[in-house]
């Protein structure tokens, strides 16, 4: 007999071996350049980024895992979220591709030097870190957006939430924008602005949903007063 659970399991198994393993190492799949460094340590980062984050968030909130495994399942998902979180997802595919795709066909761009190579792969490893930090620090940091009543769901003002409302967006948005100079890809400029848009626009009906109905929020809101960028918004 089919069984729904089942399903569910395999599918989330294999939308992680997907988008955990082979998305970052689209680069080196679809340049075949098997010598370019730069997208082994892009591939590795993000695979060890996003294991490490996720063990040490388990080992603090050992049912948050089990929330961000269901994903689209939920069922009081808001309405705009069903198509923005999938945008996310989707930009966050493009990015790889389009740098794999300009290595192999050479597309005309600037040429990015060591140092600024470097300087972009210190900032995606701090801002991997600082994402990580959000997500250990928060025990509703869900997949998607919904208020999560039957998880006790409440105001989160530690760690770097005392700084920004939505610190894991800022710390993905830092990857994104680093990435092309760490992969010397300019075109890859054009699937970060894409992402970085939606982005943008989740994290604006976001504040407004939680200020709406998250007890709390707006009171946090007066406390904390920028959304993603200190100082600006």
């Amino acid at each position: 007999m089919d069984n729904p659970k089942n399903r569910f399991t395999i599918r989330t198994i294999v939308q992680m071996l997907v988008f955990i393993l082979l998305v970052p190492f689209l680069p080196l799949l679809i340049s075949k350049d098997w010598s370019w460094w730069q997208a082994w340590v892009y591939a590795l980062i993000g695979i060890l980024g996003f294991v490490v984050s996720r063990v040490l968030a388990a080992r603090r909130h050992p049912d948050l895992l089990a929330e961000r495994a269901k994903f689209m399942q939920h069922e009081d998902i808001k309405p705009w979220d069903s198509v923005l979180a999938r945008l996310v997802g989707l930009g966050g595919g493009l990015i790889p591709l389009v740098a794999g795709l300009d290595a192999r066909y050479g597309w005309p761009g600037v040429d990015f030097g060591l140092t600024e190579e470097i300087i972009a792969l210190v900032v995606i490893l701090a801002a991997y870190a600082f994402g990580a930090w959000a997500l250990i620090e928060n025990r509703f940091f869900s997949g998607v957006v919904r208020i999560q009543k039957e998880r006790g769901h409440h105001v989160v003002s530690t760690g770097p939430y005392s700084w920004m409302r939505h610190p894991g967006y800022a710390g993905a948005l830092l990857v994104y924008f680093a990435t092309p100079i760490l992969l010397d890809a300019l075109w890859t400029y054009l699937p970060v602005a894409f992402i970085s848009i939606v982005l943008l626009i989740r994290t604006d009906l976001e504040d407004r949903a939680l200020k709406h109905e998250l007890p709390g929020y707006r009171e946090y809101t007066q406390k904390t007063r920028f959304r993603l960028l200190p100082g600006i918004w």
